[in-house]
C-alpha cells in the first residue's frame, strides 16, 4: 500500500486567527519533529513573513516546505518570550536553530569555612556549601592554573575533607612544597589562616595590597635575621608582580566584564569569550556553535548570547562584536535574572576597544586553525568530549603504558596529544625500579607519581584526560596517585583490549566502580583513544627494547669504580673472558696487569659479594 503524502500546511488558515501579541512559535514537521523555535514581539507579523512569495534564504524555503503544523505560546512580554524560546531550544535542539553545545555552568574556586584549616578547590554546580566562591572562570583549565598558582604561593591545602581527616603522615604535596601539612599539625591554625587570608586577597584581585603587606613582612623577617622566611616572602612578591603584570587589564576598566567576539567562515563559526573579573583577566575559551551560513551576524550573536548567558551568572557588562540584534531585550532579561543592571554594548573606546579587538583576533585565529587541516582531530576530540560529558573538548590528553619482558627492564611511556595531534616534544619514558618484577600496578603507580609530582612542582601543564592502558585495577592506581597529589579535575579513562585483541571489542573504563563502556566500532572517540593507546604502546615497547638491549650488552665490569676501558680490556684478555674473571680469587686477580690489591677485592666482591 502506497504511503499517503501529508497534506500541505494551511498557512492562510493558521495566520487568520493568529494574535499580534508577543510570544513563541514552533514549526513542526513530519511525525511532529520540531524544526524551529522562534520568538516575536508581534506573533502575527513575524510568522506571516515566513509565508511570503519571496523568501530571502534557501534554508528558510527548505524549512517552510517541511512544515506540517505550527504551535504558538503567547507571553506577556517579549522578555518572557525570550526565556521560553531559550528553554525550548536547549531542551529540543531544533534542526534549523543556532545551537550552542556548551551548556555547562561556569567553574568556580571554592574556599571552605567551618574548621581551622579551610580548603581551596575546584567547584561546579549549585553553590550550597558554606564558604566563598570566586569566579566564574571561563574554563576548567583557567581554574586549574589559578589553583596551581595558589598552591605555589601560599601552600594551602586542596585535598577533600575525607582525605584530610584520615592522614597520619604528610602527603606528597608537603614533600614538593605545595602544602604546609596542616593534616598532621605541621603548621599552627593562626599561621594557616594567614595563608588563607592572603590567598583570598589574591582571588579578590587585591594583589597590590597583598604585595605591600608581604614587603612589610619581609622587612620584619630580615630585621630579626629570619632570612629563610624573608626569602619566601621575596619569592611570593616576585611571583605576584609577574602575575599582576600578566593579568592586569586597566585601572579604569575594573569590574566584571565579558568580551565576546564572533568569527565565521561558511557554515563554521567560533565565538571567543574573555572573562575579566575585578580588572583581572581570568582567561578565555573558544566555543563553536552551529550557525547556518545564511543567518545574519547580528542574529547569530544574539542567539549565542541568549543560550550562553540565560540561567548563568552574568557579569555587569558584556562587550560584544558584532552588535547583537536585540541587545536591549536580552539586557533586560539578564538584569532581572541577577537582580542588578547588566549592560550589553559594542560601542567601546580605549582599552575596552583594544581588548575587544584581541577577542576578535583570537576568534579568527581559532576558526582558521580549526579549518586548516585539523578537522579530523577536532571532530574526534569533540566526540570524546561528548562521551566523557566534558564542558569543552579536551585540549591535552596524556596516555601511559607499561612494557617489559617477564618483568625485565620495565619501562613506562607517557605520550601527549593536543588539538593538533601528537605533541612528541612532551613524550616521556620512565625506567621502573624497585618493584616486584611483573607488577604492572606498582609500575603504573610509580610512573604516574613521578610524572605528576614533577608537573606539580614545576607548574607544568596538566592533562584534561588521563588515558591508561588497562582496566579497573589500573584506573584505581591512577585515582590513588591523583588523590595523593591532590589533582582533582583530571578525567581518568582506562582502555582494555577486547576479545581476541580485536580493536572493535575494546572497552573503556570511566571509573573503577562503573561498568565498562563499549563504543560502536565506527565511533570517532574510540578511534582517537585507540590511536593514542597504540602510540603509547609503541613508545613503551621501543623504550623497553632499548633498555633490555643495553642491559644485555653492557659489561658487568663497567659498574666497578676504577676499572676503566683500558684495564677492562687487559683483565678480560688475561683471564680469557668474564667466566675466567668470575672464577678467579683475589690473589689471582691482583696478578693481572694494572690490577691493584684493592681493585682485585672490588672485582671479587662484585661477582661474589662480601670477600670477608
Amino acid at each position: 500500500m502506497d504511503r499517503t503524502e501529508p497534506a500541505p500546511f494551511d498557512s492562510a488558515g493558521f495566520l487568520k486567527n493568529l494574535t499580534h501579541r508577543p510570544g513563541v512559535y514552533r514549526m513542526l514537521g513530519v511525525d511532529q519533529e520540531l524544526l524551529y523555535v522562534g520568538k516575536a514581539k508581534d506573533l502575527k507579523k513575524r510568522v506571516t513573513s515566513y509565508f511570503r512569495n519571496r523568501l530571502s534564504s534557501p534554508r528558510i524555503r527548505a524549512m517552510v516546505a517541511q512544515i506540517q503544523s505550527m504551535e504558538v505560546t503567547v507571553t506577556h512580554t517579549e522578555a518572557e518570550a525570550l526565556l521560553l524560546e531559550n528553554n525550548l531550544i536547549k531542551a529540543h535542539h531544533p534542526r534549523y536553530n543556532v545551537l550552542l553545545r556548551d551548556d555547562k555552568s561556569y567553574p568556580y574556586i571554592f574556599v571552605s569555612q567551618g574548621n581551622g584549616y579551610p580548603r581551596i578547590g575546584f567547584h561546579r554546580g549549585p553553590r550550597k556549601s558554606l564558604g566563598r566562591y570566586f569566579g566564574p572562570y571561563p574554563s576548567a583549565q583557567a581554574v586549574r592554573e589559578t589553583l596551581s598558582t595558589l598552591q605555589r604561593l601560599f601552600r594551602v591545602r586542596q585535598c577533600e575533607d575525607s582525605f584530610f581527616a584520615n592522614r597520619s603522615r604528610p602527603c606528597l604535596q608537603y614533600q614538593i612544597k605545595r602544602c604546609t601539612a596542616p593534616c598532621v599539625g605541621f603548621i599552627e591554625p593562626m599561621d594557616y589562616q594567614g595563608d588563607i587570608a592572603r590567598a583570598i586577597q589574591f582571588l579578590e584581585g587585591r594583589s597590590s595590597d597583598l604585595i605591600n603587606e608581604l614587603v612589610g613582612e619581609m622587612e620584619q623577617a630580615s630585621a630579626v635575621l629570619a632570612f629563610e622566611r624573608a626569602a619566601r616572602y621575596r619569592d611570593q612578591i616576585d611571583t605576584l608582580r609577574q602575575i599582576s603584570e600578566r593579568q592586569y587589564v586597566s585601572s579604569d576598566n575594573g569590574g566584571d566584564i565579558d568580551l565576546v567576539a564572533l568569527a565565521r567562515a561558511g557554515d563554521n563559526a567560533c565565538v571567543q569569550v574573555f572573562c575579566i573579573r575585578g580588572g583581572r583577566n581570568l582567561g578565555n575559551k573558544a566555543l563553536y556553535p552551529k550557525i547556518p551560513a545564511d543567518i545574519e551576524a547580528a542574529e547569530a550573536i544574539q542567539a549565542f548570547l541568549e543560550q550562553y548567558y540565560l540561567d548563568r551568572d552574568t557579569p555587569a557588562e558584556i562587550i560584544v562584536t558584532p552588535p547583537p540584534s536585540e541587545a536591549d531585550i536580552l539586557a533586560e532579561v539578564l538584569s532581572a535574572q541577577v537582580s542588578r543592571r547588566v549592560v550589553i554594548t559594542s560601542a567601546v573606546r580605549g582599552q575596552r576597544a583594544r581588548w575587544l579587538s584581541l577577542a576578535a583576533q583570537n576568534a579568527e585565529q581559532a576558526l582558521h586553525a580549526r579549518q586548516a587541516g585539523r578537522a579530523n582531530v577536532t571532530h574526534r576530540l569533540e566526540a570524546l568530549q561528548a562521551v566523557l560529558a566534558l564542558d569543552q573538548a579536551p585540549a591535552r590528553i596524556e596516555c601511559f603504558d607499561i612494557s617489559h619482558t617477564r618483568g625485565e627492564a620495565a619501562v613506562a611511556s607517557c605520550v601527549v596529544f593536543g588539538t593538533e595531534g601528537a605533541v612528541k616534544s612532551d613524550y616521556r619514558r620512565f625506567n621502573i625500579e624497585g618493584i616486584t618484577p611483573g607488577d604492572d600496578y606498582a609500575a603504573m603507580h610509580q610512573a604516574l607519581t613521578r610524572r605528576y609530582s614533577r608537573l606539580k612542582s614545576s607548574d607544568g601543564a596538566m592533562p584534561d584526560v588521563l588515558l591508561i592502558d588497562g582496566g579497573r585495577g589500573q584506573v584505581h592506581e591512577a585515582e590513588r596517585v591523583l588523590e595523593e597529589l591532590q589533582i582533582n579535575d583530571v578525567v581518568i579513562v582506562g582502555i582494555t583490549k577486547g576479545e581476541g585483541r580485536r580493536p572493535e571489542f575494546d572497552t573503556l573504563t570511566l571509573s573503577r566502580h562503573g561498568p565498562p563502556v563499549r563504543l560502536p566500532s565506527h565511533h570517532l572517540a574510540l578511534h582517537l583513544v585507540q590511536q593514542i593507546r597504540d602510540e603509547a604502546h609503541r613508545f613503551a615497547i621501543s623504550g623497553h627494547r632499548q633498555r633490555r638491549t643495553k642491559a644485555r650488552t653492557t659489561s658487568p665490569l663497567q659498574s666497578i669504580p676504577g676499572l676503566g676501558p683500558k684495564r677492562r680490556q687487559q683483565v678480560l684478555m688475561h683471564f680469557g673472558g668474564l667466566r675466567g674473571i668470575a672464577r678467579a680469587g683475589i690473589e689471582e686477580l691482583a696478578k693481572a696487569p694494572g690490577i691493584s690489591r684493592r681493585l682485585a677485592e672490588q672485582i671479587y666482591e662484585h661477582f661474589h659479594g662480601d670477600a670477608g
